[in-house]
């Protein structure tokens, strides 16, 4: 039985385009598409990037993405439970980064009154920067 990099390679021979034009259509680079081609998914990089990748291939050669991608996620998901190097559940880490940001941000309203009191402070000083040139420097000429 023919794995997902295969009938996706079939696709690309039978419509006569050849990798490099492939590589120049999708901006991808030619290893990343020869991996995807022998269903080598620990050689493309994670995440979004990876389904970006498949999505690109898929449109470049105008398959339709929603008969490809669930066929391209379930083959990736047979992979990932038959190699146990295979990043299973990388999701998880970048959203517990996502919540640690958000965390270590405090709450909504943190820093506004310290923002406003520095607008605050540098008004006063423009102002008196403003007040001194007038008297000192501009008075001065009016009077003499």
């Amino acid at each position: 039985m023919a794995g997902f990099g295969d009938e996706l390679r079939f696709e690309r021979e039978r419509r006569g385009v050849s990798l490099g034009a492939l590589c120049a259509e999708t901006k991808v680079n030619s290893r990343h598409l020869e991996a995807l081609e022998h269903s080598d998914y620990r050689a493309l990089p994670g995440g979004i990037f990876r389904r970006g990748i498949v999505r690109a291939y898929i449109a470049a050669l105008g398959l339709e993405e929603q008969l490809w991608m669930p066929r391209f996620e379930q083959s990736f998901a047979e992979f990932a439970k038959s190699d146990h190097k295979a990043p299973v559940a990388e999701e998880e880490p970048w959203a517990a980064f996502a919540a640690n940001v958000k965390k270590n941000r405090g709450p909504e309203g943190t820093g506004k009154q310290a923002r406003w009191m520095g607008v605050m402070a540098f008004s006063v000083s423009l102002a008196g920067g403003a007040w001194a040139v007038w008297h000192y420097v501009l008075r001065s000429r009016m009077h003499h």
